[in-house]
């Protein structure tokens, strides 16, 4: 689950709040709006509400999977550059690349599996 959809179950302001606060809009050619137009936006007076959802167990959960989505971003440029760094021959990024490749596919096969129990649960919805 990627954090869109996660945010789908959330009421709209919530949503708009969580969208807003961390800079999730998909239209990056208008310019970001501050806390006063962002009220304004959702038609609130105060940001109490908003500050007090951050201390809910829904809140963390979000930011949660938000970070899982960065983080797996980050991994990702990671490995672009020691790929890079092992190509030139650097004996450190080689090693290192090679143990991050065993857990990269340790992690693809259980996708794999999990994927596949998603088809079969839908195929078997199907019928």
């Amino acid at each position: 689950m990627n954090i869109y959809e996660a945010l789908r179950g959330v009421p709209d302001k919530k949503r708009l709040y969580f969208q807003w606060k961390f800079k999730l809009n998909f239209d990056q050619t208008k310019q970001p709006k501050n806390e006063s137009e962002f009220l304004k936006m959702v038609g609130s007076k105060t940001m109490n509400g908003y500050i007090a959802w951050e201390k809910s167990e829904e809140y963390r959960n979000l930011v949660a999977i938000l970070l899982n989505t960065r983080f797996d971003t980050d991994l990702e440029e990671i490995y672009d550059s020691l790929s890079v760094k092992a190509k030139e021959g650097d004996e450190k990024s080689i090693k290192l690349l090679l143990q991050i490749g065993k857990e990269i596919k340790g992690f693809a096969k259980e996708a794999i599996k999990g994927l596949n129990q998603q088809d079969d649960e839908e195929d078997e919805l199907e019928i």
